[in-house]
């Protein structure tokens, strides 16, 4: 009731005084719910929400370069991996201690805080898994041998018409699965945290994951030209009956009719699982915002509590940061389905130096599958790029 109290006096006053309007920045996948409970706190409190549609991509480019000024959104929806670099740039505002804090999971808190801070209320887990179309492949293969035997099958049978296998193929979000379930990383877990200087991205490991991969070109699985906007429209229209994809796009898939399942990625030999990035998705205040109060507020009496969260889940269905909310829906098999792949996955890392890897390991993975470096090449290079960049 104090809370409340307290919240109430906090957004009378800026109403009064300011007259406020929060603005929120996040992708195509949150902006309906997002303006409809910015609807239901206007109604409530008088303070208006302003919900922009922003790329995904974009958002944390965009941000950077208005925030510095004051200017941008108030709120952002974003991954945990850009903490590092947000907070070192002081970008964002440390999230105080809330009364629902205890209800969400460790994991999901972990991945938002940096520096021993909380920069963010997470509200949804995610990894990539395999998603197949039942109408194709009746059962999901257990293993990539397996999988490339299903999908060659079934390229033949359709002559085309049909793909059986499609990932992102120049894309390391994509193929990292394959090279940390053969013994890649991306920076070394130490006891003290991630030893930066300590990259494992041309390791033994990461080459025999990348050259999975390069046999999926080189036997005609997988084109080089395929990338996500292929993999996903293909398997949406039913021309696809592999992919690997995340829960972000099953509603869509759903909504198409496709009788899909979801399973973890085949082992990429019996007894070595594929570990697929574990991310948390959630909202981060802008510290530069002169709402910045009102925003947190936002998040933490309104955006935090389990009946919204439970409606966020509803319209983007993703693993549930909170344990209540994820307890409603753990009968679902989806839910399931994304859940055992994500145990057997990494967290991405949060620190900054994570920036200079995605770009450099996409150019590996592209010059790779077209033929243009070997990958023991590609990888060597790709390391030394991020090194430069990071000291």
């Amino acid at each position: 009731m104090k809370k409340f109290l307290v919240f109430a006096l906090l957004v009378v006053s800026f109403v009064v005084l300011a007259q406020p309007k929060l603005t929120i920045w996040c992708s195509e996948k949150q902006v309906d719910i997002l303006q409809k409970l910015g609807e239901e706190f206007k109604a409530k409190y008088g303070v208006e929400v302003e919900v922009q549609y922003v790329n995904f991509q974009d958002i944390k480019s965009k941000f950077l370069t208005a925030a510095p000024e004051g200017q941008g959104a108030d709120i952002i929806v974003g991954a945990h991996d850009w903490v590092g670099e947000l907070a070192v740039n002081g970008l964002i505002e440390p999230i105080p201690n809330f009364a629902d804090l205890k209800n969400f999971y460790e994991t999901a808190l972990n991945a938002f805080s940096y520096g021993g801070k909380l920069y963010g209320v997470p509200y949804a887990m995610e990894a990539i898994a395999l998603i197949y179309n039942k109408d194709y492949v009746p059962e999901p293969p257990k293993t990539m041998d397996e999988l490339i035997e299903v999908a060659k099958q079934i390229d033949e049978e359709f002559g085309g018409e049909v793909r059986g296998f499609i990932t992102s193929a120049a894309e390391f979000y994509y193929i990292a699965p394959f090279i940390f379930g053969y013994g890649g990383y991306v920076f070394k877990q130490t006891e003290k945290g991630l030893d930066v200087n300590d990259i494992g991205l041309a390791n033994e490991g990461a080459i025999k994951g990348v050259k999975l991969l390069k046999r999926m070109v080189d036997e005609g699985i997988l084109d080089p030209s395929d990338n996500y906007q292929i993999m996903d429209s293909m398997f949406r229209e039913g021309q696809a009956a592999m992919i690997i994809n995340g829960p972000w796009a099953v509603k869509a898939y759903k909504d198409a009719g496709i009788d899909y399942g979801v399973s973890p990625i085949p082992d990429l030999e019996p007894g070595v699982p594929a570990k697929p990035f574990v991310g948390v998705q959630g909202f981060m205040v802008n510290a530069k915002s002169p709402n910045k109060l009102l925003a947190i507020e936002f998040l933490t009496s309104f955006i935090a509590k389990k009946e919204t969260m439970y409606r966020i889940y509803l319209a983007d269905p993703r693993l549930p940061a909170r344990k209540d909310v994820l307890e409603l829906v753990k009968d679902n098999p989806d839910v399931v389905g994304f859940t055992q792949s994500a145990a057997n996955g990494i967290p991405m890392p949060n620190v900054p130096q994570m920036a200079a890897v995605w770009a450099a390991m996409n150019d590996a993975l592209n010059l790779v599958v077209n033929g243009k470096a070997t990958v023991e090449e590609a990888l060597k290079n790709a390391v030394e790029r991020i090194k430069s960049q990071i000291q």
